[in-house]
């Protein structure tokens, strides 16, 4: 007989394009979550070396997120990505066997220096601080034996495309959510500049988020008073998602290696239910892991952390993708204020309730919820007299924190699973238990006994033991059933069904290890001595050189007096940031692009050339604008010569 427990689950096939959702943890435990709410592979710091310092960890916890990524064929992948003097190379070729044996599935990396170590066959990945922004540098990193660029977050859909269509033969990640760096990635040495706390050596202290004072060329008129002018929004790509698929892109990735556990789970929820609906409707798409999630809420972007959002050039066009008035969080707009009267105010609300401890915005002022009263919309602040004397009839109204939503992603908010069928078949002598998870995996166990005939069909009972799969990353699709009329106690069905299920998962495993232990490392040094990378990488500070093996390997590729990095120049002189964001479109003055919703000066008759000043504390920086530079706009400290 054979019974039907769960239908309709959409297989991972192996062929087709496979798309993959990579998510950030901070720690493992972040890293677990991500998996259960759909991620198909996680992205964590090693215990150093990593872009974001203060999110290393330790060899024991990567090799726990490892395996348990792996029972679902998901990947681990590890960022190892800051650039490194000769003594950490020798500590980061060490590590990097200790994560090939923890379990890693790829290494993030920037510095080409670990080109010329002894590494372990693992794949590696150009992190995005390589900024690989040309067809170029994606060839480049292809031949120096690099599986997969992270490319760099301005590139727009049919920039991407282009890039594929020259070099298909190595994979492409592109950020689609999550914070922007102002600069160029690998190409910021302004906290370097102002605090000794470089980018490249993951230690950024985000000057770029600081309100600061914008000034004429010569610094003797002051145009904008303490705004926040390097601060972008927050990314949010959902809308392109399948244009970057169709341009070629494998990898989607959600940033935040910083964030809290529930920013994670919310976000890799709601991307994880955008691509399967992506997926299930077009046939050439399909997933690269196993395992289906199960959501116990809504996901929503807004809830979580954003300053506002912006699909960042993803349509190669200019828009508003800056927030001037703060770098905190804005959440979601809850509806707009009708009434302000001494203690509280009256809204007229968009969303179905506010909470009591919620968190609010209106203007630049926060504050938290003390009570709301639903039955007339009435919001009573914490500090209510306070708070209301600056509040004005239709403003908008901003929650950030939903202390519902953040107590529903406390809890347990997602399982997922991989459907196994099972045959059941009982003798007098022995009972055989078979599961099968994707006709992939099929593993059959034996138990040796004496079972009497029952009197009556043991079905319900069979099907009640064998369905327990609770703890375990499966679930049952189906149960056959041979020799319904045997007695076998319940206790004997559960130990068959426990060592059944760790069989079938050691299988599993068996065949994510084969597969990763599969891979070959190309000869980097046979490879660049080949290469020509002149014009391609530069070579003054920005090279990002800082050990002795990087010099080696870019004088093997034709680049010979390469600088060393800005970090250890003996004068911190020159230029400090190159941006897409632009400041004189921001204030409507971009010859080229018309801003629909610009900025203000001061004053507002004021023409911007082409350069200004900006005062970043008690430090002023010159602002060149790249008009005729591909609209990249440079910042300079103030005595550095300007190229």
């Amino acid at each position: 007989m054979h019974l039907e427990i769960k239908s309709g689950f959409q297989n991972c096939y192996p062929f087709m394009n496979k798309i993959e959702l990579l998510a950030p943890a901070r720690s493992a435990d972040v890293g677990i979550e991500a998996f259960n709410h759909g991620a198909d592979a996680v992205y964590i710091g090693a215990p150093a070396f990593s872009a974001r310092a203060a999110a290393h960890n330790s060899i024991e916890d990567i090799e726990r997120l490892a395996l348990y990524g792996h029972q679902f064929g998901a990947k681990t992948i590890v960022a190892l990505n800051t650039i490194l003097t000769d003594a950490e190379l020798v500590e980061a070729e060490k590590m990097s066997w200790q994560l090939y044996e923890a379990g890693v599935d790829a290494l993030i990396i920037q510095d080409l220096g670990l080109l010329q170590m002894d590494l372990p066959p693992i794949e590696l990945h150009a992190s995005t601080q390589a900024d690989t922004r040309t067809v170029e540098r994606a060839r480049l990193f292809r031949d120096l034996g690099m599986t997969r660029v992270v490319l760099a977050r301005e590139l727009g859909v049919e920039q991407i495309r282009a890039i594929h269509e020259a070099v298909p033969d190595v994979e492409m990640e592109c950020f689609i959510h999550g914070a922007l760096c102002v600069c160029i990635s690998g190409q910021c040495y302004l906290s370097e500049t102002l605090t000794y706390r470089s980018a490249n050596r993951g230690e950024c202290a985000q000057p770029c988020r600081l309100p600061m004072d914008l000034l004429s060329p010569q610094g003797d008129k002051l145009l904008v008073r303490q705004r926040h002018l390097l601060s972008l929004r927050d990314m949010n790509r959902s809308a392109f998602v399948e244009q970057l698929i169709d341009a070629g892109v494998t990898s989607l990735k959600i940033e935040g290696r910083l964030k809290e556990m529930s920013y994670v789970k919310n976000v890799v929820a709601y991307y994880r239910k955008l691509i399967d609906q992506i997926i299930a409707r077009r046939e050439d798409c399909a997933h690269i892991s196993d395992g289906q999630p199960e959501f116990r809420f809504e996901p929503c972007l807004e809830k979580s952390f954003n300053r506002g959002f912006t699909s960042y050039f993803a349509e190669g066009k200019r828009e508003p993708m800056w927030n001037f008035e703060s770098p905190k969080s804005m959440g979601e707009r809850v509806g707009t204020i009708q009434k302000v009267l001494r203690d509280h105010f009256v809204i007229d609300l968009s969303v179905d309730a506010l909470h009591n401890g919620d968190g609010l915005i209106v203007g630049q002022q926060g504050f938290r919820l003390n009570r709301f009263d639903k039955t007339t919309n009435s919001c009573f602040p914490l500090e209510g007299v306070q708070v209301c004397r600056s509040l004005k009839q239709g403003q908008a109204v901003f929650r950030n924190l939903d202390i519902a939503f953040e107590q529903l992603l406390s809890k347990p908010s997602a399982l997922r699973t991989m459907p196994v069928d099972i045959h059941y078949s009982a003798f007098p002598d022995k009972v055989v238990l078979q599961m099968s998870c994707y006709d992939r995996e099929k593993v059959t166990v034996e138990m040796e006994g004496d079972f009497a005939s029952a009197d009556r069909s043991q079905r319900d009972n069979i099907i009640k033991q064998l369905g327990k799969m609770g703890g375990t990353p499966f679930r049952v699709h189906s149960i056959e059933i041979e020799g319904d009329k045997w007695f076998v106690p319940s206790s004997k069905m559960t130990e068959l069904r426990r060592s059944c299920v760790q069989k079938l998962l050691e299988e599993r495993l068996k065949m994510q290890s084969q597969v990763r232990k599969s891979f070959l490392l190309p000869d980097y040094k046979e490879r660049a001595i080949r290469l020509d990378a002149r014009g391609i990488l530069p070579t003054d500070f920005r090279a990002n050189v800082m050990n002795r093996k990087a010099f080696e390997i870019y004088r093997e590729m034709k680049i010979e007096n390469v600088l060393d990095a800005f970090e250890i120049q003996p004068n911190k002189e020159g230029m400090v940031m190159q941006t897409k964001h632009c400041l004189k479109y921001a204030f409507g003055q971009c010859p080229r692009y018309t801003n629909p919703q610009p900025e203000k000066l001061r004053d507002e008759n004021y023409k911007i050339g082409q350069e200004l000043q900006l005062k970043i504390g008690n430090r002023k920086f010159i602002l060149k604008f790249g008009c005729k530079n591909d609209c990249i706009s440079k910042i300079f400290t103030i005595f550095a010569p300007q190229n």
